[in-house]
């Protein structure tokens, strides 16, 4: 049974190799009886040349999509050319007629439009930066150390008072007027530091000056010295009842500090 089985599938192996070879018999009575074999004929080399010419020339479409076959078309007129006659104004539908000729009645707009964005834009800008400073300027209670506000009547005359500004000593002086009569007379060439006393004062009674000393800053002593104005201990400076150094290491006068009277017994310093 197991060589029956072989000796098929053998004959069935051999049948299908061994297949008849067409042979075409033709008759010649000018030749001799030959049998001709045809032989295929050996296919042509792909070369640059050969290909191109098989290449698609023209306009070329290709089509495709999920439901549809792939298709290329060689040339096609069926694009529709976008319309937008419908956004432009009615001065520029000739697309022939130049925008310059065309009178266009926004232009008003259009040079007013950038204008009221710079405006507003500055506008914006100055509330920006205003809030910026004041967020990076000093504090408030900073800011009220800044002025001084003294009465001018608790200041007798011929008395020296001393108030606080700014961390700094503020001398405020009632002047006699022999004292007035004094310093005025003083011949200011002779001075170290020369500066009239009409220069150094607002109204000739009141003298205000920051009480340090213009030496390596100490505090003078008021009414004191050999000029009846202040006197500084530590190093011996003299200053006259005008604030001017008369003698003494202290090379400048006792600074004027900016002060503005607000009423005949109030005064603004700072």
């Amino acid at each position: 049974m197991c060589n029956r089985r072989v000796t098929q599938v053998t004959t069935s192996f051999v049948r299908q190799i061994a297949k008849p070879v067409p042979m075409k018999i033709e008759d010649d009575h000018h030749e001799a009886e030959h049998t001709h074999i045809p032989v295929p004929k050996a296919s042509a080399p792909k070369t640059l040349f050969s290909m191109n010419k098989h290449l698609l020339r023209g306009n070329v479409s290709i089509a495709t999509g999920l439901s549809t076959a792939l298709s290329v078309r060689h040339a096609h007129t069926d694009i529709q050319v976008p319309n937008f006659d419908f956004y432009r104004r009615k001065a520029r539908l000739d697309a022939s007629k130049s925008y310059r000729d065309a009178g266009d009645a926004a232009s008003p707009y259009s040079y007013l439009a950038p204008v009221g964005l710079a405006v507003t834009s500055a506008y914006m800008a100055k509330y920006i930066v205003r809030d910026i400073a004041a967020y990076v300027g000093p504090a408030k209670d900073v800011m009220s150390l800044a002025k001084v506000e003294i009465s001018l009547a608790a200041v007798p005359v011929g008395k020296n008072a001393v108030f606080e500004w700014r961390n700094k000593p503020i001398f405020v002086r009632h002047r006699t007027p022999q004292e007035i009569a004094r310093e005025e007379g003083v011949n200011v060439t002779q001075l170290r530091d020369p500066q009239d006393d009409s220069a150094r004062v607002q109204k000739p009674e009141w003298l205000i000056v920051i009480g340090i000393c213009t030496h390596l800053g100490c505090i003078p002593i008021a009414n004191a010295g050999d000029f009846g104005g202040y006197y500084c201990p530590c190093h011996g400076s003299h200053y006259d009842a005008s604030g001017r150094i008369r003698k003494g290491p202290a090379p400048l006068n006792l600074e004027v500090p900016q002060y503005v009277f607000k009423d005949e017994n109030t005064v603004v310093i700072g």
